[in-house]
Parts: C-alpha cells; sequence; structure tokens
C-alpha cells in the first residue's frame, strides 16, 4: 500500500507539473511555425469554392476584406467555414482571434460560436450551424443560456467536447452532459480584440483566452487523456435563432509543435485513432451532482485507490475504539474482584 499511496502522489505531482508546462508553453506565435495551409488570414486569398482554395464556407457567412461573418445579426441564421486541407500534425494550437457584438442587450441575443477539428466538414445542423453527431473537437463560446436550472455559471461560456459519433450536445443542457471542462468569460461587444487559443500536444487539450484587453492569457480548459486522430478538418461555425448577433472570424493561425514522441508513438497509424476521452473525472453532469465532478461512471484507479484507502482508515479507527472499549471493560472486571 506504501508503493501504491508513493506512485499515486507521484503521479499528481507530475500532473500538475504538466500543467504548468502547458500553460507556459502556450506559443506566442511563431512565424516559423504557422502552417499557411491551415490559417486563415486577412486579406482572406484562397478562400472560396475553387479547386485551388484551402477555404470554403456555406450557409449565410460573408468575407469581406476586414473580417469573415458567419452570421449578421439577424434571426434563424447559420453560416460556416472550413479549411479545405486536411491536417496531419500530431501536435498544434490553434489562434482564433473572432468577435461577437450585436444589438441585443443582457440576455436577448445568441447563439454562439463553435470551433472545430472534426473528421467532415461542410455539414449543416443543430449544434452550432454544424452536424450533431460528429467526430472529433469542439470548442462552443456559447452566449445563450438555455438551462434556466443552471444558475451555477455566467454566460457567456466556453466549453469542449470529444465525440466519436455516438453523442448528441443536448442544447436543452447547455452541454452539459458531454463538457469536458469550461469557464465562463466575456466576449461580446468589446472594444478590443479577443482570443481563443487550443493547444493539443501529447493527449492533453488546453484552452486559452485572451479577452479582458491585457495581452494576456487565461486558463479556461485543462485536461489530460484526450485522443485525437489526425487528417481531420479545422473549421468554424455559428448559429442564430430567436435572438441573434453578429459572429465574425477575424483570423485562425494554426501552428505546428515541435514535440518529441517515442517510437511507439511515431509508429502508431494516427489516422486510424477514434475521437476518445479518459478522464479522471467525468463529463460534467450536473443534474446527477450539482457540483459537476462526478456521475455514475466506472471506477478508474484512482478512485479504488481513495476506496481502499478510505476502508483501510475506517478498519484502523474502528480496531483502536474496539482496544479501548476493551480495555476499560477489563480494567472494570478488575475492580468487582
Amino acid at each position: 500500500m506504501g508503493g501504491l499511496r508513493t506512485d499515486f502522489f507521484t503521479t499528481i505531482i507530475c500532473l500538475a507539473f504538466g500543467s504548468v508546462l502547458v500553460r507556459g508553453d502556450i506559443t506566442d506565435g511563431n512565424p516559423e511555425h504557422l502552417k499557411r495551409e491551415h490559417s486563415l488570414m486577412k486579406p482572406y486569398q484562397g478562400v472560396g469554392s475553387s479547386p485551388s482554395s484551402q477555404w470554403d464556407f456555406s450557409g449565410s457567412t460573408l468575407v469581406t476584406s476586414s473580417y469573415v461573418r458567419l452570421t449578421p445579426d439577424e434571426r434563424s441564421k447559420q453560416g460556416s467555414i472550413w479549411n479545405t486541407v486536411p491536417c496531419y500534425l500530431k501536435d498544434w494550437e490553434m489562434h482564433v482571434q473572432f468577435k461577437v457584438h450585436g444589438a441585443g442587450k443582457k440576455t436577448l441575443h445568441g447563439d454562439g460560436i463553435a470551433i472545430w477539428y472534426t473528421k467532415d466538414r461542410l455539414h449543416p445542423g443543430p449544434v452550432f450551424g454544424n452536424q450533431e453527431k460528429f467526430l472529433g473537437l469542439s470548442i462552443f463560446l456559447d452566449t445563450f443560456r438555455n438551462d434556466l436550472h443552471g444558475m451555477d455559471r455566467s454566460f457567456p461560456y466556453i466549453s469542449a467536447m470529444v465525440n466519436n459519433g455516438s453523442l448528441r450536445y443536448d442544447h436543452g443542457m447547455d452541454g452539459r452532459r458531454t463538457e469536458l471542462g469550461g469557464c465562463s468569460a466575456e466576449i461580446r461587444n468589446k472594444d478590443h480584440d479577443t482570443y481563443l487559443a487550443i493547444r493539443y500536444s501529447k493527449g492533453r487539450l488546453t484552452v486559452m483566452v485572451d479577452v479582458d484587453d491585457k495581452n494576456e492569457w487565461k486558463e479556461c480548459i485543462d485536461i489530460g487523456g484526450v485522443r485525437l486522430p489526425t487528417g481531420y478538418f479545422f473549421g468554424a461555425s455559428a448559429t442564430t435563432g430567436d435572438l441573434s448577433d453578429n459572429h465574425d472570424i477575424i483570423s485562425m493561425k494554426l501552428y505546428q509543435l515541435m514535440v518529441e514522441h517515442t517510437a511507439e508513438e511515431e509508429n502508431l497509424d494516427w489516422t486510424k485513432i477514434e475521437p476518445s476521452v479518459s478522464l479522471l473525472k467525468s463529463p460534467k453532469d450536473n443534474i446527477d451532482d450539482p457540483t459537476g465532478n462526478f456521475r455514475g461512471t466506472p471506477l478508474t484507479g484512482w478512485k479504488v485507490f481513495l476506496l481502499l484507502l478510505c476502508a483501510l482508515l475506517g478498519i484502523v479507527v474502528c480496531a483502536v475504539v474496539g482496544a479501548v472499549v476493551f480495555q476499560k471493560r477489563q480494567e472494570r472486571n478488575k475492580r468487582f474482584y
């Protein structure tokens, strides 16, 4: 048990140290590592439906010289823009400059933007303008609260979801059942630039935001055990319903991360990996648990260890209490003799 306890705490320390490294390694946008074939930048050359285009768009999307507007501030619109070149990088970081703005005040606006890394592209649907049962990763920038019971978080809210094609995004619950993590961020009607960074490296997903005009990244999501294949497409989509906003993409810049992999990892066919997550804690479900920490999922190794540790402590306490009671009785019996 002592060795197991040592391994457990060593793992926790390594995870914490690794988290610090991830936060510190968020790139400042080294142009040497910029992958132009996967980047969308002004003046948006290479955007269109021609065979040589590297980006294609659909729906209400409007491409100007200053921004790509996925939806105007009008009801019932949806639009998207997608990279036509599949990405075969194992480790990458995407920087997105965006702007969400409109005439709606307080909560009278919607619905939000999604950033995608998925197997399929240009499939309009109900999830922020994209198909529901997607394969891959999505980062949702949700500006409208649907779940009136979920008052433990403020909106706009940024969350992450990994899907193997079997999960449904629950709009009524604002995606809580499939959410891997998230944070609140004031992203609407800002007079300054707003940014999102999505980093995937060695099975770790990190999402950072820079929305306070401080020129510094703030951690939003940091989670390990994420498995994403290569050969998927980057894209962005947005939608409006009865309420609306302008949803603009200013730029999407993809950077290659220079990371060493083991020989086993290098020999792996990364295109065959199924999108998945092995979590220390399950996707948040605030119905089963108001704190959003656990659901009724199979016990993982660390949970088993904690249960065994609690059981052992319970046995020790019971043994001590039993010994004290037994000794008191023995002393009382001696007094009667």
